[in-house]
């Protein structure tokens, strides 16, 4: 079964770029579902906590991971070019350095904009503003706990076709109070997947090794190495789960942990769903076993080595991975659980909707186990209300171009 190190430079940036649109997958899937079993001004605290729960985490991973740590703008914008809270294309981002202590950002493109201007200036107002600034505060103080992100202008937009659609600045000023972190982001600090390490991919071919270097306004994943682009694609899923685990623990303190798992669950099937339908797009996989495995073994719902999930053939198991050393129920793998499984059907399904995952014995050290299974025969399976959900928003439907 091919994993990341078995890609090509290519196609590690159309995974790559598939990864980072994934974060805002799981916001598609997770946010409505909170708004609805929890309340709308619950849905708007818990998305702040989401993202300041886990972008500061892993805003300092990247810059251990590629070399430019520092405490200027230029690493900040170096963070946010890498962040899957910017995915590329999706949010077409300009920016402007224009010293150590101060820069601009804009987007000529925001796709999460287009998302919620359909649904009216009060979303809009909620992102734009509410949500927004603390999250974008917490991003850039990862680097400097004096650094403020503040809007030049922003949605809603007017006149309606306002280009581009916002620009912000970022300003380090040394007699500003600094921020300090809030509670949810040292819980998600000290989990065991904020530390987790991933085995050293060998220098190899053209291609930036890191970004130790010079800032670059326009860069793209097609600009790195292939191994840098194994390594990044890597921490890319980690940004995804730290946001998942964020998120988990924020309904969490809410709602109780039985609504985090109902939640979560929610979110696993309606983002790994259209995740793998995007994902079979850029593989070229077919729709038999052996292509169901091949999008498995490379989706975005499972963290190589953490989760402790492997792909062999037409088989999945689930064994000792980190993530079920963390001790809670922050992770999608701890909600896996005998017998068959809605997330892990939801996702072959989305392949082949003949296909299921059929609970099989486990073997050796597996704690659970199951069979792929693609019976032309079998009865073909609706997609799933909270797959459908996701599918039907215009960030499921968004169309990369090559680097």
């Amino acid at each position: 079964m091919r994993t990341l190190e078995d890609l090509s430079r290519a196609e590690l940036a159309a995974v790559g770029r598939e990864y980072m649109l994934f974060g805002h997958l799981l916001n598609r899937a997770a946010l409505p579902q909170v708004h609805l079993q929890v309340g709308a001004e619950a849905r708007e605290a818990i998305a702040i906590a989401e993202w300041m729960g886990a972008s500061p985490v892993y805003t300092r991973r990247l810059q251990r991971l590629l070399g430019f740590a520092g405490d200027d703008v230029e690493t900040i914008f170096k963070g946010f070019q890498l962040d899957v809270g910017f995915p590329h294309q999706y949010m077409d981002v300009g920016y402007r350095v224009e010293g150590p202590a101060r820069g601009v950002f804009w987007l000529r493109r925001c796709g999460a904009l287009l998302e919620v201007e359909q649904y009216g200036e009060g979303a809009v107002i909620s992102m734009c503003h509410h949500i927004e600034d603390p999250t974008f505060d917490a991003s850039a103080v990862a680097t400097n706990p004096r650094a403020r992100v503040r809007p030049l202008h922003r949605p809603p937009r007017v006149p309606a076709d306002r280009m581009p659609h916002c620009e912000w600045e970022v300003v380090i000023d040394p007699a500003a109070e600094p921020i300090e972190e809030i509670a949810i982001t040292r819980q998600v600090g000290r989990s065991r997947l904020a530390a987790f390490a991933f085995p050293a991919v060998a220098p190899d071919g053209d291609g930036l090794a890191d970004y130790a270097g010079a800032f670059v306004p326009d860069l793209r994943l097609g600009a790195f190495s292939r191994p840098a682009l194994v390594r990044l694609c890597r921490e890319f899923l980690v940004q995804d789960h730290l946001l998942v685990r964020s998120l988990m623990i924020a309904v969490a303190e809410r709602a109780g942990e039985e609504m985090a798992r109902r939640i979560g669950l929610a979110q696993w099937i309606g983002a790994g769903a259209v995740a793998a339908t995007r994902l079979r797009r850029v593989l070229g996989a077919g729709d038999a076993a052996a292509g169901i495995a091949a999008v498995l073994a490379l989706h975005p719902a499972f963290v190589p080595g953490y989760s402790g999930v492997d792909v062999r053939g037409d088989r999945l198991a689930l064994g000792d991975g980190a993530a079920l050393a963390e001790g809670d129920a922050w992770s999608w793998p701890a909600l896996l659980a005998e017998g068959p499984h809605p997330a892990l059907d939801a996702m072959v399904q989305a392949v082949n909707p003949r296909a299921r995952c059929v609970p099989t014995t486990p073997a050796g050290r597996e704690r659970l186990a199951w069979t792929i299974v693609a019976d032309p025969a079998a009865e073909a399976a609706e997609p799933p209300m909270e797959a459908a959900m996701v599918a039907a928003t215009t960030t499921a439907g968004f169309a990369f171009r090559s680097d």
